[in-house]
């Protein structure tokens, strides 16, 4: 099986080799992706974080050996905490820019640089250290415009917001919001909620169809239309703006950090 490394800011990856199809998930910068299947044009992958799959543009895809794969993986890497980062690249000296929860492995001399598939590229600001805060990582994408299948800082869903948030924070999480929900302890009164947990919601059939991160003090911050945060009680989510309650809550889940 070949593999490779995002080597561009955000990689679409659709439903059927198409650029019509509808997008499934994005992968992100310095995520590895494994190759199933090709056509003339296309290739069908997983993505090795979690295991989603579809189909991606040969053209978007920088192949790298097994070997380099297999070590960017094990490498220690650092996630990127701030909503964006830019690059250079080389040897065009052009700017590239790669959102929150991409991943950078730093196979240079220093840490201020970096190859992926033969492209060398330098940081232009150094990446924040501090501690994270799980307050301050999710508010950073506050305003961000909804989009099916986004994982990006310029356009994300819900179930997309919260795994990145949590990639950040050092805790591995599935894609969807319905497979979120098996993760963590139930929370039996949404008083009891802290920051940080996983508050889910679901239809009139019972399905989970939204999830959003948890505030404290009757707080929710969750990506609908955009990222925004609304009010949220027993009921489910209320906006204040057009006061009336959105979401029906199904659970609230409380995930270690």
């Amino acid at each position: 099986m070949k593999s490779a490394i995002c080597a561009i800011g955000v990689l679409p990856v659709r439903n059927e080799p198409s650029e019509k199809s509808e997008l499934e998930t994005q992968i992100l910068f310095g995520e590895v992706f494994h190759i199933l299947d090709e056509t003339d044009e296309w290739y069908q992958v997983r993505a090795d974080y979690d295991s989603y799959e579809g189909w991606v543009d040969k053209k978007m895809v920088y192949p790298c050996s097994k070997r380099e794969a297999e070590l960017w993986l094990e490498a220690p890497g650092v996630i990127v905490n701030t909503p964006y980062l830019k690059l250079i690249r080389e040897p065009q000296k052009t700017i590239q820019i790669v959102s929150a929860g991409s991943r950078i492995v730093f196979n240079g001399e220093d840490r201020n640089s970096f190859v992926i598939a033969g492209r060398e590229y330098y940081l232009q600001n150094q990446i924040n250290d501090k501690k994270n805060d799980i307050t301050d990582i999710a508010k950073g994408f506050l305003n961000t415009p909804y989009l099916w299948g986004g994982r990006n800082f310029f356009g994300i869903d819900c179930s997309g917001y919260v795994q990145v948030v949590y990639k950040i924070m050092g805790v591995k999480l599935p894609r969807n919001a319905s497979q979120q929900i098996e993760h963590g302890t139930i929370v039996s009164f949404v008083e009891e909620a802290k920051v940080g947990d996983l508050a889910f919601f679901d239809n009139d059939e019972g399905v989970i169809t939204h999830v959003g991160i948890c505030l404290g003090n009757g707080e929710i911050i969750h990506a609908s239309g955009e990222v925004k945060i609304d009010l949220l009680d027993h009921l489910g989510i209320f906006d204040n703006k057009i006061k009336k309650y959105t979401h029906k809550l199904r659970v609230i889940k409380r995930v270690v950090l």
